[in-house]
């Protein structure tokens, strides 16, 4: 995740050999320090990576549950993450240093780490001053998710082939809205790479019920307009500041997602442009042929959208909005 480091300038000390006997440091370099976020595969942990004459930078460290550390199918999904995801360089995407395996037999990723918020605690930031965020912001944080799929949607083998990435788990919970200014998509531990083994059986429906495409439901091959859909359902919900498919079971938001009734985001929010509607509501079309068919499609509308000057939509203006929802949650949660 994306970050500062800092580093500490003692020349005259080397302390690896006490790093390598600490049992606290993986692969003798890797702090773990607190608890950043758990998921149900592993946990995230804010951490450094320790180096030669005191050097020392703030890291992410994702560790596989322990009891989960000798389950083979767990195992072979985060060897694929780590294996996709180091494919994947792009500004957008949060990038991966390193990949190991701790004393227990588990395997962790060192990742980059974001200084932010995710996009779910960035709306949570505005609702408890009954507020919802800038439709702008929001706009724009929306089109860098894209620059970010489309770059994983984009990828080509050694021989120019296209192999796609699909990420399969695109929710407001993976999106990094950093206090810089940069947004960033994370955790593609549920992601298909179309020209690498299945790590999963056929026909198992993998991701966060309420944002998957409804095709996925019906047994059809993913393809990248079911992340368009996922999309379309996190651009809805940060802008409504309401849940778009959500229910009280995984079975009952199938049913409303298959059902895929949307309601016209004007009438919850009149001050956003009819045109913005209309991307939200043709992104979460039920039909795959009704949805934007690329990333870089939506992104070209959305982005017509916000050519007027008065709009500011830049990184220092996703910046504030950030900090300003980050504010909202300490004075308020």
């Amino acid at each position: 995740m994306f970050g500062s480091h800092d580093s500490q300038g003692d020349l005259e000390h080397d302390d690896a050999p006490a790093r390598a006997a600490n049992p606290d440091f993986l692969d003798g370099k890797y702090e773990p320090v607190v608890s950043a976020g758990e998921g149900g595969m592993a946990s995230v942990w804010m951490g450094y990576t320790h180096g030669e004459a005191g050097f020392r930078r703030k890291v992410a460290i994702k560790r596989v549950h322990r009891h989960l550390a000798g389950d083979d199918k767990f195992a072979r999904m985060f060897v694929e993450e780590a294996h996709i995801v180091a494919e994947l360089n792009h500004p957008n995407i949060v990038q991966i240093h390193d990949f190991g395996r701790e004393a227990d037999g588990g395997y962790f990723i060192v990742m980059e780490w974001v200084s932010g918020l995710n996009l779910k605690d960035y709306v949570r930031g505005y609702s408890l001053v009954d507020r919802t965020p800038p439709w702008p912001i929001v706009s724009a944080i929306t089109i860098e998710v894209l620059r970010a799929l489309s770059a994983a949607h984009s990828r080509t083998d050694v021989s120019g082939r296209a192999v796609p990435i699909i990420h399969r788990d695109v929710t407001p919970a993976n999106i990094m809205v950093g206090f810089n200014g940069y947004v960033k998509l994370t955790d593609f531990g549920l992601s298909r790479a179309l020209d690498r083994p299945r790590t999963t059986d056929p026909g198992i429906v993998k991701g966060k019920v309420s944002y998957l495409a409804p095709e996925l439901f019906e047994h059809h091959k993913p393809d990248v307009r079911c992340d368009i859909f996922s999309v379309g359902v996190t651009l809805w919900e940060a802008l409504s500041g309401r849940r778009l498919f959500g229910a009280d079971t995984d079975v009952d938001a199938a049913l409303r997602v298959i059902a895929c009734e949307v309601p016209d985001l004007r009438e919850l929010r009149p001050e956003i442009p009819a045109e913005l509607s209309a991307i939200a509501r043709r992104a979460v079309a039920r039909g795959p042929d009704e949805r934007f068919q690329t990333a870089r499609e939506m992104i070209a509308a959305l982005s017509a959208l916000l050519c007027h000057p008065e709009l500011a939509t830049d990184g220092p203006a996703i910046a504030h909005s950030a900090r300003e929802a980050g504010d909202f949650l300490l004075e308020h949660d």
